[in-house]
Order: structure tokens, then C-alpha cells, then sequence
């Protein structure tokens, strides 16, 4: 599993590619930057430090910021009891809101340039 375009192949369910595919183009649209690899087992991308990474289960898409409990969450979508990371989770993508998922990607861009 060296590229995401694999682990999107074998390790998410075909009804949630669709929202991977959307979550990889808002990453490419919001950190042209950042790298897009395979770390700890799962799809990430990376600038000085991990911004985001995408985590599938058999009932949603979980996309995680290293640094979300830091992050202001006017759409209170973050979710999650870790110290440091907090993630949204998504269903359909209908249901996703692109709109908070630029915002924390930019929040996590802006703590990552220090």
C-alpha cells in the first residue's frame, strides 16, 4: 500500500470514495503544499508537520487534524477526546460541509507556518 490511490482501492468501501475523492481535492485546493502520502497506515498529508489525515471505518470517512482542539470550531463539527487531535466525520457525501472543512484546513495550514 504505498499510494493512496491504493489504500482508497482496498481499505474504503466503495459507497465512500466519492467522499475521499472530494477530501483529497479541498487538500489540494487549501494546501497545494502539502505532501499527500501513506503514513502510520493511513492516507496524510503533511507540511512541517502532519496537517490532516483520512482514517475510513465501515460507517464513515473520518478526516482528522493533528491540531483541531487548538482549532476555533464555529461549525462545531470537531469531535473527538484526544489532548491534540480532533476529527469530522462523514457519512454522505452530501452531508459534508465544505465550507468547515476549508475552515479547519486553513486553521491547521496557519498553525503549521507557526
Amino acid at each position: 500500500m504505498n499510494t493512496v490511490d491504493d489504500f482508497v482501492a482496498h481499505k474504503v468501501l466503495p459507497e465512500f470514495h466519492d467522499i475521499v475523492a472530494m477530501l483529497r481535492e479541498l487538500m489540494r485546493e487549501c494546501a497545494p503544499h502539502a505532501t499527500e502520502k501513506i503514513s502510520y497506515g493511513l492516507p496524510m498529508w503533511i507540511g512541517n508537520s502532519t496537517l490532516a489525515w483520512i482514517s475510513p471505518t465501515k460507517q464513515d470517512i473520518t478526516f482528522g487534524f493533528t491540531f483541531g482542539a487548538e482549532f476555533e470550531d464555529k461549525y462545531g463539527l470537531l469531535k473527538g477526546k484526544g489532548k491534540n487531535a480532533k476529527h469530522v466525520k462523514i457519512r454522505k457525501l452530501a452531508d459534508a460541509n465544505r465550507e468547515a472543512l476549508r475552515y479547519y484546513i486553513q486553521q491547521a495550514l496557519e498553525r503549521d507556518a507557526g
